[in-house]
């Protein structure tokens, strides 16, 4: 009788906020799936494989160096600023890889708080947003911990969400001239 292994998924989330921009102006970044070579640390190449932009279905080859990924959009709502992908085929060890990004708006500052962003009082302060991002997977088997995974996410998040932030701020100062 052949023995069931059950392993336990890994679950995890990071969070960063950024507190200059919208989460109506980061979402349209978040969103163009086939771009994230523009965000993501050390991508070389987002390609477009299958599907519409901006529709489930959509698959994404992403390439790092000698590391690829097949990545397929499973899900996106435009109105609650969501989404979730999953990674099929790839050299980097993901099985049953399944991701969701949401980008939500921080609570209005209130009273004599000042916005850092900007130094400008609460009521002319924009509140910023922060981008989530949860997963699950299967335990890997090349020897990465959870807690390897769960920093290079967080890392991953953090500069993707520095990238998106500068973009905007490029985006404002261009609108300016």
């Amino acid at each position: 009788m052949a023995q069931e292994s059950s392993k336990a998924k890994w679950e995890g989330k990071a969070t960063e906020e950024l507190q200059g921009s919208k989460a109506e102006q980061i979402w349209p970044l978040v969103a163009d799936f086939c771009n994230i070579d523009k965000f993501f640390p050390n991508m070389d190449i987002c390609d477009r494989v299958e599907g519409s932009p901006g529709q489930p279905g959509l698959v994404r080859y992403c390439v790092s160096q000698d590391k690829w990924a097949n990545e397929k959009l499973l899900t996106i709502d435009p109105t609650n600023l969501c989404m979730s992908y999953a990674v099929l085929e790839n050299n980097l060890g993901f099985n049953n890889y399944v991701a969701t990004l949401k980008v939500l708006p921080l609570p209005t500052l209130q009273g004599d708080e000042k916005n850092e962003y900007d130094g400008r009082p609460c009521a002319d302060a924009a509140a910023g947003c922060k981008i989530e991002w949860s997963f699950v997977v299967d335990p890997f088997d090349d020897g990465w911990k959870f807690e390897d995974l769960l920093s290079f996410i967080d890392y991953c998040l953090q500069f993707m969400a520095k990238k998106m932030e500068d973009a905007i701020k490029t985006q404002n100062l261009q609108g300016e001239i």
